[in-house]
């Protein structure tokens, strides 16, 4: 209550103090006044807001030695050049010619800290605050009129005006703050940079024979084999292996090598696991394709004219959206299926291909052969399977042929739900034909895919045959020549040996065994045959195959290791491998023998 008995109350009506306060001891609510909204500098509701384009109006400033008039307010603000970066300094010109340094310092000080005051001999001075905000607060006093006291004298009057300075203690300053700022900001980078660095590798020990010996330990054991791997591949890096080492590296490389066994019967379980997870996922889908097939029958059976006319005309439409729905659904499920059977299909060839360039040169032509069959095979299973296919589009055409023209003749029970019924038959009716055309077009194209496979296949067939006749021809013609030396030797010897048979003829069964074993098959393997029997036998201590190989290279390009290997294995009385060497130094070499036999002849 105050002085008068009354509570104070506000303009709704509502107390303007808690009862809690009121129930206080030794309170007086008379001693809070009431609240007059009349009263000056009270106001219950917020002034509005100035207008923007509303010029802003100066009041005057009175000072303790000088006072401030501002502008007209009609009149455009004072004009400002760029602020410098960092910029604490502003000019002020158009001072009294009687206005001291104190007088300025006066004026100014109520805008900030000033750090010092540069007055020149004319009418303008330098002022230099301690922060950058306070030369906003200066330039509020740009346009204002200073009369020094209350002379009306020219010498104490003038029109200042504030404006940016561009001093070199701010540029330094300036310059200062950003270097501080762009070293934080790369040592946070480099903290950043630090936590999301993957942790460096372990230090790697350096070698002894104790650190070896622990090392082959870790390297027998299963968990702690890559690291060993990753110690062992630094140490032989690093240069460790010498005579004296040599040992003991060779058996942790032994060691290393043993777990190749490992590896591959681990790769095989995996793949085993895969495969077993394939036919899985695969039983799991075809029992799903299963059931939607019953499902699909059970909408089939639905839609029959005996059942199709007892349901009313929304449960024929949902019944028609599920039917559709699932068949989306299924042909979906089955396209899933053929592209799994096509992916094991490829990689059953991607083997074949494999195994093909893994075989000799003799058994390509019935690789092929066998290549072609699968794809015959594979291209009837297809069309077998798509000409059932056509049949049962065909059959369910059929279907709805009659039931739409059974569904005509027995109209007459219910008309409006009877009418619907024939549009409804010939939209999937035109679907199955373009269904039927489709697989028409890919049992066409699938026929002529037919025909030429089964030409390549009869090509070579015919070229296998080809090739077979000139085995035969080429063996016939070696068996002959044979024949003929033989002839001529037992003719020159066998007035030598006193009537007796020579024991260098040989029989036509051995001859014909030499032949299939050393053989030469054409004229390019007897070419190289004479040049690499001149090459080894101009080298007495042999050659290892690299380097009869590069030799053989600078003749003729087209020549592989591998075959030169094979023709010299094919004839074990002219070449024959040896190893050379201690040690480290062990290599195969090659020498020439063909002499060896004519010498102990």
């Amino acid at each position: 209550m105050n002085n008068l008995g009354i509570i104070p109350v506000g303009l709704s009506g509502q107390q303007l103090i808690p009862d809690s306060l009121q129930c206080l001891q030794g309170f007086d609510p008379g001693l809070i006044a009431p609240i007059n909204p009349m009263m000056a500098g009270i106001s219950l509701v917020p002034p509005p807001p100035p207008p923007p384009d509303m010029p802003v109006v100066k009041e005057i400033i009175h000072r303790q030695s000088c006072t401030l008039f501002p502008q007209n307010p009609n009149l455009p603000p004072p004009s400002t050049r760029e602020r410098p970066p960092g910029c604490k300094t502003v000019f002020v010109g158009g001072l009294p010619e009687n206005a001291t340094e104190e007088i300025v310092r006066e004026v100014f000080e109520p805008c900030g800290e000033i750090i010092a005051i540069r007055k020149s001999k004319k009418n303008f001075c330098h002022i230099r605050f301690s922060e950058e905000f306070m030369v906003d607060e200066t330039l509020y006093l740009s346009g204002y009129r200073m009369r020094i006291g209350s002379s009306t004298d020219k010498k104490d009057s003038g029109r200042i005006h504030v404006d940016f300075a561009q001093a070199r203690d701010d540029l330094y300053e300036w310059e200062c703050q950003q270097r501080l700022m762009a070293r934080e900001e790369r040592h946070r980078r480099m903290i950043h940079e630090d936590r999301l660095r993957a942790p460096s590798p372990p230090p790697i020990v350096h070698f002894s024979e104790h650190e070896a010996a622990t090392l082959a330990e870790r390297l027998r054991e299963d968990h702690k084999f890559s690291e060993a791997t990753a110690v062992l591949f630094t140490w032989i890096d690093r240069g460790e292996v010498n005579r004296r080492t040599a040992n003991h590296f060779y058996s942790m490389i032994q060691s290393a090598n043993s777990h190749v066994r490992r590896l591959m019967s681990e790769k095989a379980q995996h793949e085993e696991d895969m495969e077993r997870a394939k036919e899985i996922f695969k039983d799991a889908l075809l029992a799903i394709l299963y059931q939607f097939e019953q499902i699909k029958a059970v909408f089939t059976a639905a839609t029959r004219q005996k059942a199709w006319d007892h349901f009313s005309k929304a449960q024929r439409k949902n019944i028609d959206i599920w039917r559709k729905q699932c068949e989306e659904l299924r042909n979906a499920h089955s396209e899933e299926i053929m592209g799994i059977r096509r992916e094991e299909e490829m990689e059953m060839s991607e083997e074949d291909d494999e195994e093909e360039e893994d075989t000799p040169c003799k058994r390509l032509c019935t690789e092929d052969i066998g290549a072609c069959d699968q794809t015959h095979a594979s291209l009837k299973e297809e069309n077998d399977s798509l000409r059932w296919q056509l049949e049962a589009y065909r059959n369910e055409v059929e279907l709805l042929k009659r039931e739409q023209r059974g569904g005509g003749r027995g109209g007459g029970g219910r008309h409006d739900e009877d009418l619907p019924v024939t549009p409804s038959c010939e939209v999937p009716i035109q679907l199955l034909q373009q269904n039927m055309h489709h697989m028409q077009q890919q049992l066409l194209s699938l026929q002529e895919q037919l025909r030429s496979k089964e030409a390549e296949l009869e090509e070579a067939r015919e070229e296998h045959r080809s090739l077979e006749g000139g085995v035969v021809h080429l063996r016939d013609q070696l068996l002959a020549k044979g024949d003929v030396m033989d002839r001529t030797n037992g003719d020159l010897h066998q007035p030598a040996m006193n009537g007796c048979t020579p024991s260098l003829l040989l029989s036509r069964e051995r001859r014909s065994e030499v032949v299939m074993r050393g053989g030469v098959a054409s004229e390019k393997e007897a070419l190289l045959l004479g040049v690499m029997s001149t090459f080894l036998h101009v080298h007495p201590f042999g050659a290892n195959l690299e380097y009869l190989w590069s030799y053989i290279q600078t003749l003729d390009t087209k020549v592989s290791a591998v075959d030169l290997e094979r023709l010299m294995v094919r004839l074990p009385n002219m070449f024959r491998q040896e190893l050379s060497g201690v040690g480290a130094t062990l290599e195969k070499r090659w020498k020439f023998c063909g002499f060896d036999s004519l010498g102990s002849v």
